[in-house]
C-alpha cells in the first residue's frame, strides 16, 4: 500500500508499517478514512523521537518512555478522545508486531487510556421524529427532492441505517420488500426488516425522480443526476432542525439512535438491536439503555404531581 504520510523511521521500519497498513486494509477491512487516522497517529508517535525510529528502539521503549510521549501529546493540548485513539493505534501496531513475531514489548499494555466522558447517543422522542419526517416533505425544493429526502430519513429511522449505508444503496436493492441486505462498517453484512412505510417512501421518490434509474447504480441522486452527497441530507436536517426548534446537535445519525432507543422502549432485547444495527460489540448497543433511563427520568420529573409540590 502506498504511503503518503511521513514517518520519522528507518527504511526497514517504514516497510513494516506499510505491511501493517496493508493488513488493516485487506484483512481487517478498515475503511480508507480509518486507516488514514491510524497511520497519522503512528506518524505522530515516530516524530516524538530525536532520530529515525528503529525496531530496536520500539522494543526497548519502557513505561516511562510511553508516558513521556503521552505527556508531550497532552501538552498540545490534545483532547482525551483524540489521545485515546492515538494510544489505540499504537497498541494495534505493537500487537501486530507481536502476533507476527517481529518484536515483543509488554510495556504498552501497562499504559491506561484517559478516562473519557460518557456521551449518550442523541435521540428524538417519537413525536419529534414524526414531525421531522413530515417536515422533510415540505420545502421550496422540487417535489422529487422532497420525496427523496423523506425517503432517506425514513430509511434512517425505519431501518436504523447509517447515512453512508443509505446513500450507498443502488436501484434494485429494495426489490425484496420484506428484507434489506446492508453492508456496513468493515464490510460486515446484516439483514434488516423493511417496513411497508419505508418501501412506500422510496417508491414515491422513484416514481417522481426525473432521472432514469438503472439497476445496480445509485438509488438516491442529486440535482445533477450524480449519487447523492451526504452533505445535502445534512443541510436538509439542519434546516428542519431550525424550523422545528429541535436540538442543535441533531444530525441524520440521530435517526439511527432514535430507531434503537424506540425499539428498546418497546421491549426489543439488546441482542436483537445489536444485530439490527450491525454493532460488533454488545457494549456499544448497551448505551441505549442509558438513553432510555435518562429519558424516563426527565419524563418522570416533568409529569409526577409531586415534582412541584411544596411541603
Amino acid at each position: 500500500m502506498k504511503q503518503k504520510i511521513k514517518f520519522n523511521a528507518v527504511p526497514e521500519l517504514k516497510k513494516i508499517i506499510g505491511e501493517w497498513a496493508t493488513w488493516l486494509f485487506e484483512e481487517r477491512r478498515y475503511s480508507a478514512h480509518t486507516l488514514d487516522a491510524y497511520l497519522r497517529d503512528l506518524a505522530f508517535f515516530t516524530k516524538f523521537f530525536d532520530k529515525p525510529l528503529t525496531l530496536a528502539m520500539l522494543q526497548k521503549l519502557d513505561v516511562r518512555g510511553f508516558r513521556a510521549y503521552i505527556s508531550s501529546r497532552a501538552a498540545k493540548p490534545l483532547g482525551k478522545t483524540s489521545l485515546a485513539r492515538e494510544l489505540s493505534s499504537i497498541r494495534n501496531f505493537y500487537h501486530w508486531l507481536d502476533t507476527h513475531d517481529i518484536i515483543k514489548n509488554s510495556a504498552i499494555s501497562v499504559i491506561s487510556s484517559p478516562r473519557l466522558p460518557k456521551v449518550l447517543p442523541k435521540a428524538l422522542d417519537v413525536n419529534e421524529t414524526f414531525d421531522l419526517l413530515d417536515a422533510a416533505q415540505k420545502s421550496d425544493s422540487p417535489i422529487w427532492e422532497n420525496l427523496r429526502d423523506t425517503a432517506v430519513f425514513t430509511l434512517l429511522y425505519g431501518c436504523g441505517l447509517r447515512i453512508s449505508e443509505a446513500l450507498s444503496l443502488n436501484f434494485g436493492d429494495l426489490d425484496n420488500e420484506r428484507l434489506l441486505r446492508i453492508t456496513g462498517k468493515g464490510g460486515k453484512t446484516r439483514i434488516v426488516p423493511l417496513l411497508p412505510v419505508v418501501t412506500e417512501a422510496v417508491n414515491a421518490y422513484i416514481k417522481e425522480c426525473p432521472y432514469n434509474l438503472k439497476k445496480g447504480e445509485a438509488l438516491f441522486l442529486g440535482a445533477r443526476g450524480e449519487r447523492l452527497n451526504p452533505r445535502i441530507i445534512q443541510r436538509r436536517m439542519q434546516k428542519i432542525r431550525t424550523d422545528l426548534n429541535l436540538p442543535e446537535n441533531l444530525t441524520p445519525h440521530s435517526l439511527r439512535h432514535s430507531y434503537a432507543t424506540h425499539l428498546l422502549a418497546q421491549g426489543t432485547d439488546l441482542r436483537s438491536i445489536q444485530e439490527l444495527l450491525g454493532h460488533a460489540s454488545l457494549t456499544t448497543t448497551q448505551r441505549y439503555t442509558d438513553v432510555q433511563t435518562e429519558t424516563l427520568n426527565k419524563e418522570y420529573h416533568k409529569s409526577h404531581p409531586l415534582e412541584n409540590k411544596k411541603i
